[in-house]
């Protein structure tokens, strides 16, 4: 593992909070230099650690009211990598996890309405060779959603 620091994980928190912040800003608040702020974000990115700043959608603001949780089975547990390169050319497939279980993989997929979602279902992932079952779940709303709290 890389080690942090107790720097390392202020300027993090720093950035939970807004990753547009400027680096200057997280020097101030932490009391730090400009210099050494930048120098940390550069490694913690370079480590992988700190993986980009990305926008956080509201997915239901932008016309997405339904998600689902779909368990996949496949045919052959080795097909999987192609099967994941696949379910990437699939925009509404928002996440892909290997599990352990009675799946394979399990899919965060989200929808304009029960229609699109059906569509994604039965016209685009079941029509993946090499899926031998899908079982979803409707989400009915995020409770939480966050990063690891360092």
């Amino acid at each position: 593992m890389d080690h942090i620091d107790e720097f390392d994980i202020q300027i993090l928190k720093q950035l939970e909070i807004d990753g547009r912040m400027a680096y200057s800003a997280i020097a101030a608040t932490l009391g730090i230099s400009n210099t050494m702020v930048h120098q940390r974000i550069s490694r913690l990115t370079e480590q992988g650690i700190l993986t980009g700043i990305k926008p956080v959608l509201d997915e239901k603001k932008i016309g997405y009211d339904w998600g689902a949780f779909t368990g996949i089975t496949l045919e052959k547990d080795h097909d999987s990598n192609r099967i994941i390169e696949e379910l990437k050319k699939i925009p509404e497939v928002t996440e892909c996890y290997y599990i352990s279980g009675g799946y394979t993989l399990y899919l965060k997929i989200i929808a304009k309405n029960h229609e699109h979602m059906r569509q994604i279902l039965y016209e685009k992932i079941d029509n993946i060779s090499g899926i031998a079952k899908t079982d979803s779940i409707m989400e009915l709303g995020c409770a939480f959603k966050r990063n690891i709290i360092l």
